[in-house]
């Protein structure tokens, strides 16, 4: 201690809240890779991966609300997996529903809000209805923020927000000129959410898959070969720990980013 003390300064304890602050990412992102070949490496039908893989997401949630993660972003379903066989994505259909329906109670008690993004036009209308009675159940929760990105693709989130900006332009609400980063970003999925900090992809493979495109300019990277139904509270430790080891400079070098910290 800084007066030989037993007992924590006041600035000491500011600077372990600090360390703290700093170090949980408030937006977590995860590519949920390795479902199919965790089923197929014990000789299971695909559909069990998957089932591996929500009870996988159950492990995630409480941890991460407990240590204070304030959004968590999951890729379930992008717009490229429609390109699967026609049975396993009815499977995959009925799964996201009944899972809904089983965690909704769960979620509501947590204090866990949850938001669905993607192109949900093309979901039988019984998992829209699923989604929407969830997201009404649980939107005035003020804990953890659970994004499931389903039927959802960086490219379409960037061109639906193109399309929306150029339908104002069109109407003369604004002005092509004022078409900014920030309108742009506004009309994106997570517009009203923070950036993730850190995005966790499991499986081995090392690409963004097209997720959050547009949203991961600045986000921290974490791989790891663990396929997702194996993932576990242990390796998200090992992910945190690895991103509180770097230093996030934004564009500014080491020495500013140092000189802000200490201020």
């Amino acid at each position: 201690m800084a007066d030989g003390s037993s007992r924590p300064t006041d600035q000491e304890r500011d600077d372990d809240r600090y360390r703290k602050r700093a170090t949980i990412p408030r937006h977590l992102a995860i590519i949920m890779d390795g479902n199919g070949r965790w089923a197929k490496r014990r000789r299971l039908p695909r559909v069990a991966g998957h089932r591996a893989g929500v009870e996988a997401v159950r492990r995630m949630v409480v941890p991460c609300a407990q240590m204070g993660v304030e959004v968590l972003t999951l890729f379930a379903f992008s717009s490229e997996n429609w390109r699967r066989p026609k049975r396993e994505i009815a499977l995959l259909m009925e799964l996201f529903f009944t899972s809904l329906q089983e965690e909704a109670t769960k979620l509501s008690e947590n204090n866990v809000r949850l938001r669905v993004i993607g192109d949900d036009s093309a979901f039988p209308s019984k998992l829209r209805g699923s989604i929407d009675e969830v997201q009404k159940l649980t939107q005035g929760n003020s804990g953890l923020t659970l994004v499931i990105a389903a039927n959802y693709g960086g490219r379409w989130d960037i061109t639906q927000a193109a399309r929306a900006l150029a339908s104002q332009v069109a109407a003369g609400v604004m002005r092509a000129e004022d078409i900014t980063e920030a309108a742009v970003e506004a009309h994106l999925s997570l517009g009203d959410l923070p950036d993730p900090d850190l995005i966790i992809r499991t499986g081995g493979e090392q690409r963004i898959s097209n997720y959050l495109l547009w949203q991961l300019a600045y986000t921290e990277f974490f791989f790891t070969d663990s396929l997702w139904p194996d993932f576990t509270p242990a390796h998200l430790e090992m992910a945190l720990n690895s991103y509180a080891m770097r230093q996030r400079r934004f564009g500014k070098t080491g020495e500013q980013v140092e000189c802000v910290r200490g201020a």
